[in-house]
């Protein structure tokens, strides 16, 4: 009997990086760990940077996925915050990809409409579709809540992330 694919979720954010890792085997997806790496605004940010690298090493060493997903940046009217938020999420798609494991990216509309069922589904709906598609989780920030879901995201879509990762 095979064990379930671990499917780590990656909610990048500078202050708080959320993550949410499930297992899938076949159609059953199970709730197996979550939670947020968070920085101090008050540090530099390649400081920041280095917290949140650390951070989802110790997880990818911790709780070995075997595939990846990050939800990818939206661009905002603030192009700093959004330059920032890019090397956020450059190290959320390093970290997994440097330890081997195959690394998917989902438009955050994408992760909604999976999830809820809309593309602009606000963040309660969000976590409480989370809490019915995996009942034994109990996300304590928002940023977990979305790491979830954007792992939940690539399990429905997995077959054919795999297949372009593998393409390129």
């Amino acid at each position: 009997m095979n064990r379930a694919i671990r499917i780590l979720g990656i909610d990048p954010g500078l202050r708080r990086t959320g993550w949410g890792l499930i297992g899938c085997e076949g159609d059953r997806l199970t709730y197996v760990a979550c939670g947020s790496v968070e920085t101090n605004e008050k540090m530099p940010l390649a400081e920041r940077l280095v917290t949140i690298h650390d951070g989802l090493t110790r997880i990818v060493d911790e709780f070995r996925p075997d595939e990846a997903a990050v939800e990818a940046t939206f661009v905002n009217r603030d192009a700093t915050a959004t330059l920032k938020l890019g090397q956020a999420r450059g190290i959320a798609l390093l970290v997994p990809a440097k330890a081997g494991v195959i690394v998917a990216e989902y438009a955050p509309n994408l992760v909604k409409k999976t999830i809820v069922g809309a593309g602009h589904a606000e963040k309660a709906q969000i976590r409480l579709m989370v809490g019915v598609l995996l009942p034994k989780a109990d996300p304590q920030s928002e940023d977990a809540a979305d790491a979830l879901a954007i792992a939940l995201t690539h399990a429905h879509h997995r077959s054919s992330a795999i297949l372009k990762a593998a393409a390129r």
